[in-house]
């Protein structure tokens, strides 16, 4: 069995969603699949394994699922990203603009320690904004972005430019 095509064929494309125009990258067939999700966890994991990594990092919501499920597997700790609002300590805030508006991401000013060795995690790279504002609020905090993963990357809409030089690994790709 080719896990790579599988994997792929579990993503299901959700026309006009979240609004028309947007061809929306569905994950949650491959989520309700214990033998491609880990599949997708275990290749990742295996890519950044000579890294050093001893913090994970991901911001919502999807982002988190594969954030945690990595930093278990890593056996580092987990540090969530989140929107405004949504966390109970002090915080710094990162804004940028999505492929179908504006937003904001929010993390605790002491979740990253100076020199920590950081992995970021999301599940799609899209036009780069999320993952551009993740990465400042990482290095604001004087950690090391070790390396960025995806599951899914949508080439075609650029997102990979706003990231150059960082170590970058995407499962899928979409070109």
């Amino acid at each position: 069995m080719d896990l790579d095509a599988v994997l792929k064929a579990k993503i299901r494309e959700v026309q006009d969603f979240p609004k028309p125009g947007i061809n929306f990258k569905d994950i949650t067939p491959l989520l309700s699949d214990p033998v491609t999700l880990g599949y997708a966890i275990s290749k990742i994991k295996e890519y950044f394994s000579t890294k050093r990594i001893n913090v994970v990092a991901s911001a919502e919501s999807r982002g988190f699922i594969f954030g945690a499920i990595l930093a278990h597997e890593l056996g580092v700790s987990f540090v969530p990203i989140r929107k405004p609002g949504k966390l109970p300590w002090r915080t710094i805030k990162e804004e940028f603009e999505l492929e179908y508006g504006k937003d904001a991401f929010e993390i605790h000013e002491d979740s990253i320690k100076s020199g920590d060795n950081v992995l970021l995690v999301d599940d799609v790279l899209a036009t780069g904004g999320t993952m551009s504002a993740a990465v400042r609020l990482i290095e604001r905090l004087n950690g090391n972005v070790a390396g960025i993963a995806f599951l899914v990357e949508l080439s075609y809409l650029k997102g990979g430019e706003k990231i150059k030089g960082y170590d970058v690994f995407s499962l899928i790709d979409y070109k």
